[in-house]
C-alpha cells in the first residue's frame, strides 16, 4: 500500500472511531430523551457551524431549489432517516445497529437502477442478495422478537440511501447551500413541533452532551477529508466498517452489551457484501461508482453531509488559487 494510501486509511480510521463515539453519546443521551429532542438540539448546536461554511462559500445563487421535487424527496427522507437512526441507536445494541445500518450502501446499489438508470451487473446484484440476506440473518424474523427498534433502523437505512441517491441525481447542480440548509431546517422545524409533546428539561451536562455531538461530527468530516484527499476512494471507503469494532467495545464497556452469534455472522455477511462492491466498482469505475459516491456515512440531516463539506473546501481553494 503506498505512503499516501496508508496515511489515508489512518484518517479514515480516525474519523469513523470519531463517528462511533458520535453515536456513543447519541446512546447515551437517548437514556433521558426522545430521540426527536436529541435530533433538535443536535441541529441546533450545528447551525453555526453551517453559517461558517456557507459564509465561506464562494458559489453564487441563492436558496431556491433547481430541483425542488427531489430536494423534497431529499429533505422528507433525511428527516425520517434521522429520527429513525437516532431511536435505534437507543433502542438496540450498538453493534446490532450498525450491522442493519451497514446495509444502506446495499440499498443505494438498489436504488440507483430506477432513479439513475445505473446497470447492475450479475456480481453485484448477487453481493447486493447476499448483503441483504445478512441483514435478515441479523435480525432473524421469526425466532426472535423484532422491536420497534429493529424497524426504526431499517427505515433510517432506506432514509439514508434514498437522499444519497437524490443527491448523486441533482448534486452537481443543485447548490449546495440548498443541499446543506433544507434538511437542517425541516429537522428543526419538525422536531421542534414535536418538543410540545416530548420536552424533558435539559441539564448543563446534557447541553455538553448536545454540543459534544455536533463537535464530533465536524471533526470527522475533516479527518475524512483528509483521507479523501490521501487516499484512494476504494481505500477509504470500506473503513466504515471499523465502526462495529468501536460499536462492540463501547457496547461491553458500557452498556454491558455482548453481540450475539446471529449478529456477529449477519455483520459478517453485510460487510463482505459492501467491501466486495467497493473493491469491484473500484476495479472497474475508478472512483464515479455508486457506493463510492455515498462517502460511506449513514445521511443524516442534523450537519452537512461530506460531499457538500469537501465542495465548498474545494471551492473556495479554487477561489483563491485564481
Amino acid at each position: 500500500m503506498p505512503r499516501s494510501n496508508a496515511r489515508g486509511a489512518m484518517f479514515s480510521l480516525a474519523a469513523f472511531a470519531v463517528y462511533s463515539t458520535h453515536d456513543l453519546v447519541v446512546k447515551l443521551l437517548g437514556t433521558e430523551f426522545a430521540p426527536f429532542q436529541i435530533v433538535f438540539f443536535s441541529v441546533l448546536f450545528g447551525f453555526p457551524v453551517v453559517s461558517v461554511m456557507l459564509m465561506r462559500d464562494p458559489t453564487d445563487g441563492n436558496l431556491i431549489p433547481r430541483y425542488p421535487l427531489w430536494t423534497a424527496v431529499r429533505t422528507t427522507a433525511q428527516v425520517i432517516s434521522t429520527v429513525c437512526v437516532f431511536y435505534a441507536f437507543s433502542a438496540l445494541p450498538l453493534a446490532q445497529t450498525y450491522a442493519i445500518l451497514f446495509a444502506q450502501p446495499l440499498l443505494i446499489t438498489l436504488l440507483a437502477i430506477p432513479i439513475l438508470r445505473e446497470p447492475v451487473g450479475l456480481h453485484r446484484g448477487l453481493a447486493v442478495l447476499v448483503g441483504l440476506g445478512g441483514v435478515m440473518v441479523v435480525l432473524q424474523p421469526g425466532s426472535t422478537e423484532l422491536e420497534l427498534g429493529h424497524a426504526a433502523a431499517l427505515i433510517g437505512a432506506f432514509g439514508g440511501a434514498t437522499a444519497s441517491i437524490v443527491v448523486r441525481k441533482v448534486g452537481r447542480e443543485e447548490r449546495n447551500a440548498v443541499l446543506m440548509l433544507y434538511p437542517m431546517v425541516a429537522n428543526f422545524l419538525v422536531m421542534g413541533a414535536a418538543l410540545a409533546f416530548i420536552y424533558e428539561p435539559v441539564e448543563i451536562q446534557h447541553i455538553g452532551g448536545f454540543a459534544l455531538m455536533s463537535f464530533l461530527s465536524i471533526c470527522a468530516l475533516l479527518l475524512q477529508f483528509a483521507a479523501y484527499r490521501n487516499a484512494a476512494a476504494g481505500v477509504v471507503a470500506p473503513m466504515q466498517y471499523s465502526q462495529i469494532i468501536w460499536a462492540t467495545l463501547f457496547g461491553a464497556l458500557i452498556f454491558g452489551e455482548r453481540p450475539g452469534l446471529n449478529t456477529a455472522i449477519g455483520a459478517g455477511i453485510v460487510i463482505g457484501s459492501g467491501v466486495y462492491i467497493v473493491m469491484r466498482e473500484t476495479r472497474k469505475y475508478g472512483t464515479t461508482a455508486p457506493v463510492l459516491s455515498t462517502r460511506a456515512r449513514f445521511a443524516q440531516g442534523t450537519l452537512p453531509r461530506f460531499g457538500s463539506f469537501a465542495r465548498i473546501w474545494r471551492n473556495n481553494a479554487s477561489q483563491k488559487d485564481s
